[in-house]
């Protein structure tokens, strides 16, 4: 359920992760809610925005199932057990994604709708930790421990979609956003300087950007930082207006364009980050 695209030689200090690209259904997911309007969850084409970076001798992980499934960039205690029929073994930790309807397992989309009509089992719920959620961390955890123990440090970039506005499921709600917003929760998952290299180099590009507003970075981002050992974290939303029809999920004219410019920064983000390293 997780796809790792390798270069023949992993021989840079990035890896790159898109965990809400996937689209692959599994056949237990029971939803109610019309397919086509569950998949605007999707970050749809994300994976293929990225692709590049193979090129330069990055990885990229990519999830195949998709986010409304079970969402990998969500601690395993944010869960509503409510939604679960009979008690649930393990303890729990609700927070405000979860509060939205959009923790580890989600409950409504974009309040287009409730997505299930019953309660899940626990034995649902407990499969799609072990065959989805751990395999997808694991797999990322391996990655940036490989880099950093070669690099002796390592930049992260977890890879993102965000619908043009907000909603009730969201912290700004309905509000338009900027091209690209970056997460570093606050200056605590990278070093700020490279948050405002990325910053400056897509405002070169010509796109607006926005600091942690309002996407600062969740699970993924927050799991795996330690800037102070080398390990540093970045989330990069993209608008998907840019390069997509939201509806449809096709693709839009700026796809190509977002491509070779994306190609263009994560070039720069290896430049920065050999740079960091005296290479």
């Amino acid at each position: 359920m997780i796809r790792i695209e390798r270069p023949a030689e992993i021989d840079v200090p990035l890896v790159f992760d898109s965990p809400h690209s996937g689209r692959d259904y599994p056949p237990d997911f029971d939803h109610r809610i019309d397919r086509q309007v569950l998949r605007q969850a999707e970050d749809s084409h994300v994976e293929a925005l990225y692709a590049g970076v193979v090129a330069l001798g990055a990885p990229l992980l990519h999830a195949l199932f998709p986010r409304s499934y079970i969402d990998p960039n969500r601690a395993l205690e944010d869960l509503d057990d409510e939604m679960i029929e009979g008690p649930w073994p393990e303890a729990t930790r609700p927070g405000d994604k979860t509060r939205r309807g959009v923790g580890l397992i989600w409950r409504r989309l974009r309040g287009l709708g409730e997505i299930y009509d019953r309660k899940l089992t626990v034995a649902e719920v407990q499969h799609r930790i072990e065959t989805c959620w751990r395999p997808y961390h694991a797999a990322l955890r391996a990655l940036l421990d490989g880099a950093h123990g070669r690099f002796g440090q390592v930049w992260h970039i977890n890879c993102h979609s965000m619908p043009a506005m907000g909603d009730e499921t969201t912290p700004d709600g309905p509000a338009l956003r900027a091209d690209f917003v970056l997460g570093d929760r606050d200056g605590n998952s990278c070093d700020p300087a490279f948050t405002r290299f990325v910053a400056a180099e897509l405002g070169a590009l010509g796109y607006a950007v926005e600091l942690n507003d309002p996407y600062k970075g969740a699970e993924l981002v927050r799991r795996y930082a330690d800037p102070a050992a080398g390990r540093h974290s970045l989330q990069i939303e993209i608008n998907r207006r840019l390069y997509m029809d939201e509806v449809s999920l096709a693709r839009a004219p700026g796809f190509e364009r977002l491509r070779a410019d994306l190609d263009r920064l994560t070039a720069a983000i290896k430049r920065h980050a050999e740079a960091a390293l005296g290479a």
